[in-house]
């Protein structure tokens, strides 16, 4: 154990130690919810500013190291790095005189990167596919879309329309402009949704035919169906 110490924690084994065990708490603190854990993004807050931030993520993609949180590229290749160093710091190192040791291990720190790329890369392989598969699909818009009035009428103030989704079927909260009435049975069209009501603006499909939509949606808005 001594010698274990000893190794990891002088020169040139030092700093991979500092920077996977740096890593290891970071995702310790992300499993325990205090961090974000960035895994919906190529990129983490490393509070480097957008040039620095896009700088490093550009860096990796180059590596072929994109498409994974920046924090998890940077984990692999600590302890890619570390598991070289190590090694050749306990078998080669230790015993060679203090300067050539500092002189052969800065050789040995950077050149324990060109490992680290390709197996950091191959381990990247099946994670950034499930990163993949995790990702929320896009919500589609349903701007533009014929639905029925299903309320005994719908008018400024409450209504409901069931819209055709394709599956199961939606109903939607509706409302008119003031003035107008559409009773049960009627065809409307969705014209606006109203996020901070939860609502959609609609109209009689014949006022609006141009805007009907009956066999796509309109991939963009973000509306929440409830």
């Amino acid at each position: 154990m001594n010698e274990f110490l000893n190794v990891a924690l002088t020169f040139p084994t030092l700093p991979y130690s500092v920077v996977l065990a740096f890593a290891v708490l970071y995702w310790m603190l992300a499993a325990c919810g205090v961090v974000d854990d960035g895994m919906a993004h190529d990129g983490m807050d490393l509070h480097l500013g957008d040039d620095g931030l896009h700088g490093i993520s550009g860096m990796f993609s180059r590596l072929g190291l994109g498409g994974a949180p920046v924090m998890l590229v940077i984990a692999l290749l600590a302890f890619f790095g570390w598991t070289a160093t190590y090694f050749v710091h306990l078998f080669l190192l230790q015993s060679l005189p203090t300067p050539v040791r500092w002189l052969a291990g800065s050789v040995t720190a950077v050149l324990a990167l060109i490992p680290a790329v390709p197996l950091s890369v191959i381990v990247l392989r099946p994670i950034r596919r499930l990163l993949l598969r995790l990702r929320p699909v896009e919500q589609a818009s349903l701007l533009g879309r014929v639905g029925v009035v299903a309320s005994p009428q719908v008018s400024a103030s409450s209504g409901y329309a069931t819209v055709d989704d394709g599956g199961a079927g939606l109903i939607l909260q509706v409302r008119t402009r003031e003035g107008v009435i559409l009773t049960r049975g009627e065809r409307v069209v969705l014209l606006d949704y109203v996020a901070e009501h939860n609502h959609y603006l609609v109209a009689r499909e014949t006022d609006h035919p141009a805007l009907s939509i009956q066999d796509s949606l309109i991939p963009g808005d973000k509306e929440i169906h409830r």
